[in-house]
């Protein structure tokens, strides 16, 4: 792919091996129409959501596309009372990214960022190159060389 995000220069950048895939050929919106056109299982493709707490910190998210983030979950992970997802007019101000292109690499801020548990099955997840119709994949431990990450039931 001679296509590169922001976030494939950072992987780059940190010799990180990742696995590029673009999909913007096809009407794939919902991250679990995103894994059928990349003829990847679902539950190995994450989406990123990005949420506010009370003490106006945000956090964010990493959960399997067909999954919802349990709210209540999400906030005990991070050791706050609640957290909401923010809204959509306040992603791009407080992250650099638009809806549905949104990775946790690169955003303006180093924001906590919890991955579902269930990313230690597999030997690889996919999620957001930071741009609408682009994924990266990679080994979650090589994320954590370069950002910290931590794991949590979400769902």
């Amino acid at each position: 792919m001679d296509y590169k995000t922001n976030a494939m220069r950072i992987l780059d950048k940190h010799k990180i091996a990742y696995k590029a895939y673009s999909y913007v050929d096809t009407d794939a919106v919902s991250g679990v129409e995103v894994a059928a056109a990349l003829g990847q299982d679902p539950a190995q493709v994450f989406k990123t959501l990005v949420t506010l707490s009370k003490s106006r910190t945000h956090y964010v998210f990493l959960i399997p596309v067909a999954e919802e983030l349990d709210l209540k979950k999400a906030a005990h992970s991070v050791g706050e009372k609640s957290v909401e997802m923010i809204k959509s007019k306040e992603l791009l101000p407080a992250t650099g990214y638009v809806h549905g292109g949104c990775s946790p690499l690169g955003m303006k801020k180093n924001f906590v960022t919890t991955i579902h548990e269930t990313a230690k099955v597999f030997d690889t997840i996919i999620f957001s190159a930071g741009k609408i119709g682009y994924q990266v994949e990679l080994n979650p431990a090589d994320l954590a060389r370069i950002m910290p990450i931590s794991f949590a039931e979400l769902v």
